[in-house]
């Protein structure tokens, strides 16, 4: 397993992917699920919310995120008009519990926070689902040192024209940065921008 005195002392920014490599991006789905779980047995005043949060757990250990509501809507009769609620709430949940971050990946950050190197967050999810995520999250002071690009604003992963972006803006070269993430998407970003790469999996 890495720890940051493993990694190369020249590196003067560190560029990290948001869902799965700060924080398990699970904890902010099933929080979703639960929320709309208790609101459609407020809705429609039967006492659905038990067995639903259980369905929607399982179908997203099985199957993943995409098409969940479908699968919902069919197995529990949901009315086709909730499909708004559901979708909304991604957008704007506000969570039970913070969302906490990968122990060993806040020690990460912590490392290079006191190295004084640059911590930059870029993900390529929706800009107002990924900063609702940003918002609900335990940083434990961590957040006056970071700063977010959200993809989507300039060009997506794998393009690698958000990167000449941050280069530009803080005067790094590429040499200087190393990309974490978890993804394929990830890794064809790092390798188009002619940045170095690590997956998450190496530290946590």
């Amino acid at each position: 397993m890495l720890k940051y005195i493993d990694l190369d002392h020249r590196k003067k920014a560190f560029i990290f992917e948001l869902d799965n490599v700060l924080y398990p991006e699970k904890d902010y789905l099933l929080q979703v699920y639960y929320l709309f779980s208790n609101f459609i047995e407020f809705a429609e005043t039967f006492p659905a919310a038990p067995d639903l949060i259980e369905f929607f757990k399982k179908s997203y250990e099985h199957h993943g995120d995409d098409g969940i509501f479908d699968r919902a809507k069919e197995v529990f009769g949901i009315n086709e008009k909730y499909r708004d609620n559901f979708t909304r709430l991604y957008f704007t949940a506000r969570l039970p519990l913070k969302l906490l971050l990968f122990s060993n990946v806040l020690t990460l950050l912590q490392e290079i926070v006191i190295d004084r190197k640059n911590i930059f967050i870029l993900t390529n999810g929706k800009t107002e689902i990924q900063m609702n995520k940003i918002m609900q999250t335990e940083w434990n002071g961590l957040e006056k040192y970071l700063k977010v690009y959200y993809a989507q604003e300039i060009n997506q992963k794998p393009g690698s024209d958000v990167l000449s972006y941050i280069l530009k803006e803080h005067d790094l070269l590429r040499k200087e940065l190393l990309i974490i993430g978890n993804t394929l998407t990830d890794q064809e970003f790092a390798l188009s921008s002619g940045v170095d790469y690590l997956n998450v999996s190496e530290f946590i």
